[in-house]
């Protein structure tokens, strides 16, 4: 059975409190009935005693005159008896006639030998003790029924029952409102997500006094709407680019197409045709390359598929690669130092995604600049790689910096060189899941640095 946590809260209040409101009780009518007990065979002793007093140490008190100043005393208690026994168990005074304590010479030989006792007979309670007078020994039985103390104890027990009741009512009706008020930011919580949809992300939860719990609860569902807002918003802006950017080369193709077939052509056109529409097509899959790239690095890091990676060779894999793509670009690579630990440029990483990132980095750096060249370093530190692409290009406009890494953003200067504004975002997402941190510098008309810190991982 589900029970929310309104009703768990009110039920655990209640019977701690119900627990707690037990045991009080309990034990005030315990030690209530104790005391009541002890107090009372303290008067039964007290009896007993001044009635042997009277009648063993005053000669002028017989057993006719004490009976009369027992009837007759003021603190006389209710069904009260006292009998007093000789060294020979003779019963040598009896407080009533027609009335007597149950007694056997077991009994009177065993307050003998202890010098007390007590014990009940039926409600009443009844003590026995050892009375010594010169060479003289004898036992006074005192007994009588706690009338009045029995009455207040059994009025106290009515009273506890009835404010024990009492209580518990009191307690699930404040428990009730206690659960509800501590539970309302959570009820608000609840009905201000309920609000929130993919059309209304901008709707946040109420944060409270922003110290307790449920305020660091409310703080962190607000940090997580941020990032899944952002995100949502990274989304649309990056299917509505990729839409664009899509729609571009295969209009083109489209477009060619549907002209070249309005009529007969010679060869030569055909052919010319079939290069724009070559040169279209590689730039479409090179969007579609980019694109399934940034959508891996997106994908979750626990994905990566890491191996040892040493940066020197890979990065002649792309001087390699690039040079037979574009002839003219020129690309100086150098070293900070020789490299005399091969550890020292090695590091573990997905050397796929790796070789995307820093081939973008550098086609970049000799894209931008005239001529198409750049310079790129690798400097082994203490626990890092630092990777460093500079070109002496056009640079970037300070206005243009904070955007360069938002998917498909392209700057006025750099729209007539080609590309779809992937590069940098790309490999920044890359550099990112490999813990590592890539930061750029540029001042227009003077050049580009990129700056890429790869740290050493351990596997």
């Amino acid at each position: 059975m589900n029970i929310r946590i309104r009703e768990r809260l009110t039920l655990q209040f209640t019977l701690i409190v119900t627990s707690i409101l037990l045991v009080f009780a309990t034990g005030i009518y315990l030690l209530s009935s104790s005391y009541r007990e002890q107090e009372f065979y303290a008067r039964l002793e007290t009896k007993a005693l001044t009635t042997a007093r009277l009648l063993i140490e005053v000669k002028e008190v017989d057993n006719d005159m004490l009976k009369i100043i027992d009837k007759n005393s003021i603190n006389a208690m209710f069904s009260e008896k006292v009998l007093v026994y000789n060294t020979a168990n003779k019963l040598i005074y009896n407080s009533v006639d027609d009335e007597s304590i149950p007694v056997s010479d077991s009994l009177l030989n065993e307050i003998r030998k202890s010098g007390q006792r007590r014990f009940h007979l039926g409600l009443n309670e009844a003590i026995g003790l050892r009375y010594v007078e010169g060479d003289d020994e004898y036992v006074i039985l005192a007994s009588a029924l706690d009338k009045y103390g029995r009455s207040k104890l059994n009025n106290l027990f009515w009273v506890l029952i009835f404010g024990f009741i009492a209580s518990v009512i009191v307690t699930v009706i404040a428990a009730r409102i206690y659960s509800a008020r501590a539970l309302k930011p959570m009820s608000d919580i609840v009905r201000q997500a309920e609000r929130i949809s993919f059309t209304s992300m901008g709707i946040r939860i109420p944060e409270g006094n922003g110290k307790d719990e449920i305020a660091q609860l409310a703080i962190t569902f607000n940090k997580m709407l941020d990032r899944l807002q952002s995100s949502f918003e990274s989304q649309r802006a990056f299917v509505s680019n990729a839409s664009h950017e899509l729609r571009t080369p295969l209009t083109s193709i489209t477009g060619q197409l549907e002209v070249t077939l309005i009529r007969d052509r010679s060869g030569e056109e055909y052919r010319n045709v079939l290069r724009s529409m070559l040169d279209d097509t590689r730039d479409l899959n090179q969007l579609l390359n980019s694109l399934l790239y940034l959508a891996r690095a997106n994908a979750d890091d626990r994905l990566v598929r890491i191996s040892k990676v040493r940066m020197d060779e890979l990065i002649w894999q792309i001087l390699g690669k690039l040079r037979k793509q574009h002839p003219d670009y020129e690309v100086e690579l150098t070293y900070s130092e020789k490299i005399e630990d091969e550890n020292s440029v090695v590091i573990e990483a997905d050397e796929d995604l790796l070789r995307v990132a820093v081939s973008n980095l550098i086609e970049n750096g000799c894209k931008y600049s005239d001529p198409h060249r750049c310079i790129v370093s690798l400097e082994p530190q203490r626990d890092r790689l630092h990777l460093r692409i500079e070109d002496a290009g056009i640079g970037i406009d300070p206005a243009d910096l904070p955007h360069v890494f938002e998917p498909f953003y392209r700057s006025m200067e750099v729209a007539r060189k080609g590309g779809h504004g992937l590069g940098l975002p790309l490999a920044k997402r890359i550099v990112q899941i490999h813990h590592g941190d890539l930061s750029l510098s540029s001042t227009p008309d003077t050049g580009t640095r990129v700056d890429v810190f790869l740290p050493y991982l351990q596997s």
